[in-house]
């Protein structure tokens, strides 16, 4: 896992962004965030199931569903499936060494 720092990446609104290979944190401190990054170790994995570039795809189709139901940019990103996953068990830091099935993120659907 290769991880950077840059406040110039990343809204506002997050602490933390992953895209393959890279965790991108807005603060060099968020390194210590365990839940933080397992959630973005849940979104590599993630991105390797689906080959990285279907990932972005999917992530950006599903993103736009949801906008469109909920009329809501932070409800539509919360509501896509590996977000949801990623919530869901970022405190379940045993998860991606023994719990995770592959492919998971479809059961959030």
């Amino acid at each position: 896992m290769r991880v950077l720092v840059s406040k110039i990446l990343l809204g506002k609104h997050f602490g933390g962004m992953t895209l393959w290979p890279f965790i991108i944190l807005k603060d060099e401190a968020l390194k210590q965030d365990t839940i933080l990054m397992n959630h973005e170790e849940i979104h590599l994995v993630q991105q390797l199931e689906l080959l990285i570039l279907p990932f972005y795809i999917w992530y950006g189709t599903e993103f736009l569903i949801k906008w469109a139901i909920y009329k809501d940019r932070y409800k539509a990103y919360r509501n896509i499936s590996f977000e949801r996953e990623a919530y869901d068990q970022e405190s379940n830091l045993f998860y991606l060494s023994s719990h995770r099935s592959r492919w998971n993120f479809l059961r959030y659907l």
